[in-house]
């Protein structure tokens, strides 16, 4: 698909969807650290998906090319996603699903403010800027309440918000350096590459590697290393390069939003009425940073 300079119904739906998808994951990745020290799941799912990636580029005749001009912003972006995952999967370990969450989320607002300075076409308008608060104010309504024993952890806190500034990080390689050139799979299989070995090679640094061997943490770090770690990112990827960055992660407000409401679904955590207004908030808030000007 061409480059588009504005949000379409298209990518809206499949920006929802990924959203929800992240959003599941987080509470995958959050009930895997209990058979997995954190770090060691983060390495296991970047070398897992190393491999499904590269027998998926195989089978469909991508080539594993990334020109001489890209390879600064490959290795940056891959540095960027070790780390990354690192501060994210140490957040989850210590901190509350929704807490690290909206903290994570908070992405959008500093690419925002990035690509504003360095994306001459991504400037931020009054009403984007109102659509990022609404937005923002949306997931803070839906997770006010964290009365009843939810954890409360400063170390996850900042590490969740260090992920958040990497992810932010990685998004702008993609769009200014010649990495931008490179198709989606290449890139992913660079960043899986470099974050696969690291991960491993500093994870007993974070305790014993293996907590508890059940069918369930299995099956956890096996969905994050299929549906996640590598076809989830090539579209993440692929939309990024389609979209403008900052609309494509507004759309990321949704997930820890749907977060809650997946906790409560299948982890039976109580939902308060505040996340239904914050759902409304965080749709108009959308809205607003991807409203087409008037002509």
């Amino acid at each position: 698909m061409e480059r588009k300079s504005q949000m379409d119904i298209f990518g809206a739906a499949c920006l929802i969807a990924f959203a929800l998808h992240m959003a599941f994951n987080q509470v995958v990745v959050k009930v895997t650290t209990g058979g997995f020290n954190p770090v060691f799941s983060a390495g296991i799912r970047s070398a897992g998906a190393g491999f499904v990636l590269l027998l998926w580029m195989y089978f469909r005749g991508v080539p594993m090319r990334i020109p001489r001009a890209a390879w600064a912003g490959a290795i940056a972006s891959g540095l960027l996603f070790t780390l990354e995952f690192a501060c994210l999967f140490v957040a989850l370990d210590k901190g509350d699903v929704g807490r690290v969450s909206v903290i994570l989320y908070s992405m959008p607002v500093w690419l925002a403010l990035a690509a504003h300075v360095l994306l001459p076409g991504e400037r931020l308008s009054g009403l984007r800027i109102v659509g990022l608060v609404l937005a923002m104010a949306g997931v803070a309504v839906a997770l006010l309440d964290r009365s009843g024993g939810a954890s409360v952890s400063w170390t996850g806190d900042l590490l969740a918000l260090a992920a958040a500034l990497c992810w932010a990080g990685i998004v702008l390689c993609v769009r200014i350096t010649p990495l931008s050139e490179v198709e989606a799979a290449p890139q992913l299989m660079a960043q899986v590459a470099i974050s696969g070995p690291i991960l491993l090679l500093i994870a007993p640094l974070f305790g014993p590697l293996i907590r508890d061997l059940q069918p369930i943490f299995l099956a956890g770090l096996l969905f994050q290393i299929i549906a996640v770690g590598s076809f989830g990112f090539l579209v993440w990827f692929w939309l990024i390069k389609i979209y403008p960055a900052s609309s494509v992660a507004s759309f990321s407000f949704l997930s820890p939003v749907f977060s809650v409401i997946l906790g409560w679904l299948l982890l039976s955590e109580d939902v308060a009425p505040s996340v239904w207004a914050a759902l409304v908030l965080v749709a108009v808030g959308i809205y607003l940073i991807n409203r087409r000007p008037t002509a």
